[in-house]
C-alpha cells in the first residue's frame, strides 16, 4: 500500500516490518534512497536498505510509532517516536526505541516515498 500522506511512510513502514512484509518495506523507499543504519554508516538504494530491513525482521519485530510532519510542497520532514520489541537470535526479549527524522518526497502519482530515513536522528 503506498503512502497518501507524509507521515503515511512511517506508519506504513511500521506495519510492513510487523508483517514481516520485506518487498513492501522496501517499496516505501526511492531507489536511491539513503538509510542510516548507525551514526557513521550510511547506505543507499533498494538493496542496501533491503539489507537493513532483514536486521529488524530477524528478531520478529512490532514496532509502534507515532509521527509528526512538517509539509513544503513536494518534501516533507518527518519527526518520528518509535519503539519495537522482538526475540533475539538467543531466544532473548529484544527492545528498542528511538527518535527519528525522516525526509520524504511526493511523487509523480500523488504518493509519497523516503528519500532519507535517520532511525535515530533526534536522539
Amino acid at each position: 500500500m503506498p503512502a497518501r500522506k507524509p507521515e503515511e511512510c512511517d506508519t506504513l513502514l511500521c506495519e510492513a516490518l510487523n508483517r514481516g512484509d520485506l518487498e513492501g518495506a522496501v517499496a516505501l523507499y526511492e531507489a536511491d534512497a539513503a538509510f542510516v543504519q548507525e551514526p557513521g554508516k550510511v547506505v543507499r538504494g533498494h538493496a542496501a536498505v533491503r539489507g537493513a530491513m532483514q536486521g529488524f525482521l530477524a528478531i520478529k519485530p512490532q514496532f509502534t510509532i507515532s509521527v509528526n510532519a512538517v509539509e513544503n510542497g513536494d518534501i516533507a520532514a518527518l519527526r518520528s517516536k518509535w519503539s519495537v520489541t522482538g526475540t533475539g537470535p538467543d531466544g532473548k526479549p529484544v527492545v528498542m526505541s528511538g527518535n527519528g527524522i525522516e525526509v520524504v518526497r511526493r511523487q509523480a502519482d500523488g504518493t509519497w516515498k523516503f528519500i532519507i530515513d535517520n532511525p535515530a536522528g533526534a536522539d
